[in-house]
């Protein structure tokens, strides 16, 4: 490939090649009108324009080659709907401009995006959070900044990991303060938090509203507040509530991002009156074109505005930045420069609204700022759905002068300490040390001791045996208020209520009946709220009270009396093999030691006198049992004779001493009775507990009525039993495991429990 390179011959041409570039770089550029909509009266008005123009200069400074230009066409919003909504008409009607950015609040913005989405002109917002303004509705809405909505799951999540099971939101009255709401309140019930109350806080509210609402907080049990507000009215409630002294250690304050991205603006006061707050806003990376875009803003807002101090530009500035260099991109795209607004035929005329005309260009527009990215000042601008999407939040903590981060959140990976931590699971601390209301490093619980809630009135059985479940002792007769109620049923009660995250009062109410039937009956009846205690879930009771999951072993047994103890036999040793066993194996020993005898007849160690000869015989059979005999064997037949004995005497050693040992521990546990057949066939009495379901029980399995005894102490239990049925006792008494497990725990040496275990759901606790 060649290339070729024209050098001009003489000065004549010289001077034609210059000339040619001057009149290139003179071409007229067209301009592009952009309506703004902002309060230019107040404070952030007019941080907002100058951001903005700033971010146009610094576009066309870089961009010096492009064939469009975006003019601003600044007016007045006076921070009023109609103010607002007037000057979006006069834009479009008047001025026609391409588009229009602003407004500042979400009233002002909801009205003009109407009016922009009827004339379909794009808007562009940087400042409008709200979801109730949302592009879905209104598709030539633009929202370059961050939904609402995107930081109630951040909310959700930092309380889920807190475990607050109770969050009251606080709000304004007002578009941008209930737009929200439904995304915070379906977040914290997906992940079972509950909301009490809901406050609503107008916007012109005097101090002793404000009070008004704060007391009423003071009165519920949970101290979970997320207060969503623009930063005026939230300055004002954390003024009262360091008034009411409700930033002490046992409160929690979350706020959003509409006051936590504007902390460096509050004044100092409210600051200390916020100290402990948590606060929500989306992460802003500080690289060196941010530094320097707030470094240029300060001085030039300075001069601009004739101010000594002037705080670092907020999350709104830079979206507005960014929002400035999107807009400037499309027009580029699309090269239009002018709108041409066409009336719509067969329209009433009669109203400045009718005249606005409907824009060809708009489309074309909004398509060309939808499709545009680029890596901005508040991060990559990307829109997905008309508007920007969240890449993480930054959590601060309100201390000293300003905010301290101590953690993030992002929608991949959830609360993280660092951003560039990676996974959440690689973070055994969440957060950073957090310094929480009153100066407090201990988080809090969420909740108090509610003041004016209800009470709830449980009913206790009052017991006469087996105190260990229930135990009532009352210090003054007849006087319930005094009783001192403990026991096992009683203390996992108390610790169920320990673990919960709110609070439970509760008042005990000892109660005598004669069936536990008849106590849960009194629930109800509405009696009582609940009982707690030794009450069996059962089928029938279930027809008309709910009983928590059981806290116990389940089941019905029986316990009866362990049979004679026969240890107390001197004679017990020959027990462990009968008498035709025992004359069995004498005779072989004396047979074995007559064949070893007649076979040694010629060994010198079984020689001698007939007495001494029978003396060896029977001791060398014998001698077998404990140790080697000493005589020496010649006869291969008599040690096979001695092999055999000796397998025989090792069998017959190891079945005695097993059976000796059986008898002596095992056999001594056996039960009396081991069937329930066994007593219906003798006809004898068995026990129940005073007051159980037991007693109907044992007639379903076919006992006499009159043959229940009706017992109510461990004590009763063993004196019955140890009686019999033929003197006035027992045979066996039938109770739940739990209470035969305890009577065993005292009398363990004479009884145990037999038969099979009838299924039985156990104990739990009764309520509505």
């Amino acid at each position: 490939m060649q290339c070729f390179v024209c050098i001009p011959s003489s000065p004549r041409s010289y001077f034609f090649v210059l000339l040619s570039l001057l009149v290139w770089n003179q071409l007229p550029v067209a301009g592009v009108h952009v309506g703004v909509v902002l309060d230019l009266g107040s404070m952030s008005g007019k941080r907002c324009k100058t951001s903005m123009s700033m971010a146009l200069e610094d576009f066309y400074t870089i961009h010096s080659n492009y064939s469009t230009r975006v003019e601003f066409l600044f007016t007045d919003s006076m921070d009023d709907v109609v103010s607002a909504a007037s000057a979006a008409v006069d834009l479009l009607k008047n001025s026609q401009v391409e588009a229009i950015m602003g407004p500042l609040t979400t009233a002002e913005t909801e009205f003009v995006a109407y009016l922009c989405n009827r004339s379909q002109v794009p808007m562009l917002s940087f400042s409008a959070t709200s979801p109730s303004v949302s592009p879905t509705h209104l598709p030539f809405f633009v929202r370059a900044n961050l939904n609402d909505s995107s930081q109630s799951v951040a909310i959700a999540a930092f309380i889920q990991h807190f475990g607050w099971r109770q969050a009251v939101p606080i709000y304004e009255e007002s578009a941008f303060g209930s737009g929200i709401i439904p995304s915070l309140v379906d977040n914290l019930q997906s992940i079972g938090t509950m909301i009490p109350d809901r406050v609503v806080i107008p916007t012109e509210a005097s101090d002793d509203h404000i009070d008004d609402k704060l007391h009423r907080l003071m009165t519920l049990q949970t101290r979970v507040f997320v207060v969503h507000m623009l930063p005026e009215l939230a300055s004002r409630l954390f003024l009262r509530v360091q008034a009411l002294r409700m930033m002490s250690a046992e409160y929690v304050w979350i706020v959003t991002n509409s006051v936590a991205d504007v902390l460096d603006l509050l004044d100092q006061s409210v600051i200390n009156a916020m100290e402990g707050v948590i606060g929500f806003r989306p992460y802003i990376a500080l690289i060196d074109e941010v530094k320097s875009f707030s470094q240029r803003f300060k001085e030039r807002f300075r001069q601009d505005n004739l101010v000594s101090e002037v705080a670092d530009p907020t999350i709104y500035l830079l979206w507005a930045y960014d929002a400035v260099w999107a807009l400037a991109m499309a027009n580029e795209m699309v090269k239009e420069t002018s709108p041409n607004f066409v009336i719509p035929q067969n329209i009433n005329l009669s109203s400045d609204l009718s005249t606005i005309g409907v824009s060809q260009t708009g489309p074309k527009l909004l398509n060309a700022i939808l499709s545009t990215t680029f890596g901005g000042l508040a991060g990559n601008f990307r829109l997905v759905d008309g508007q920007l999407q969240l890449v993480a939040l930054e959590i601060v903590d309100v201390v000293g002068k300003g905010a301290r981060r101590i953690g993030f959140w992002t929608p991949d990976e959830g609360i993280i300490r660092d951003i560039s931590a990676g996974d959440s699971s690689d973070n055994d601390n969440f957060f950073r040390s957090i310094i929480w209301p009153g100066d407090s490093t201990v988080p809090p619980k969420g909740w108090v001791e509610p003041t004016n809630g209800e009470v709830l009135r449980i009913a206790v059985p009052v017991k006469t045996g087996f105190i260990e479940f229930v135990d009532v002792s009352k210090r003054a007769q007849n006087d319930t208020s005094t009783s001192t109620i403990t026991g096992y049923c009683i203390d996992v009660f108390k610790s169920v209520l320990e673990k919960l995250p709110y609070a439970v009062p509760y008042e005990f109410f000892p109660i005598s009946i004669e069936s536990y039937n008849d106590l849960v009956y009194q629930v109800y009846m509405k009696k009582f709220d609940a009982v707690v205690g030794d009450v069996t879930i059962r089928a029938n009771r279930t027809n008309y009270v709910e009983f928590t999951m059981p806290y116990t072993e389940s089941g019905v047994s029986m316990i009866v009396p362990l049979q004679p103890d026969s240890r107390q036999n001197v004679w017990i040793f020959l027990k462990p093999l009968s008498p035709e066993l025992w004359l069995t194996s004498l005779g072989f020993f004396i047979f074995t030691g007559f064949v070893v005898g007649i076979i040694e007849w010629n060994n010198q160690e079984f020689h001698g006198t007939l007495s001494e000869q029978l003396g060896v015989i029977f001791y060398f059979g014998f001698s077998t049992l404990v140790f080697a005999h000493k005589e020496k064997l010649e006869s291969n037949l008599s040690r096979f004779a001695v092999i055999i004995w000796v397998f025989v005497v090792l069998i017959l050693t190891s079945s005695y001493t097993a059976s000796l040992t059986s008898m002596l521990t095992v056999q001594q546990l056996q039960p009396s009775v081991t069937n329930i057949n066994q007593l219906l066939k003798q006809n004898d009495y068995v026990g129940y507990q005073h007051g159980s379901f037991v007693k109907d029980f044992l007639v379903k399995l076919g006992f006499e009525e009159a043959k229940l005894r009706n017992l109510t102490t461990a004590d009763v239990y063993a004196e019955a039993l140890a009686k019999g049925s033929a003197n006035g006792g027992v045979a066996a008494i039938f109770d739940e495991i739990p209470y035969l497990k305890v009577f065993l725990s005292q009398f363990c040496d004479n009884y145990t429990m037999a038969g099979p275990i009838y299924k039985t759901d156990g104990f739990g606790f009764v309520s509505l």
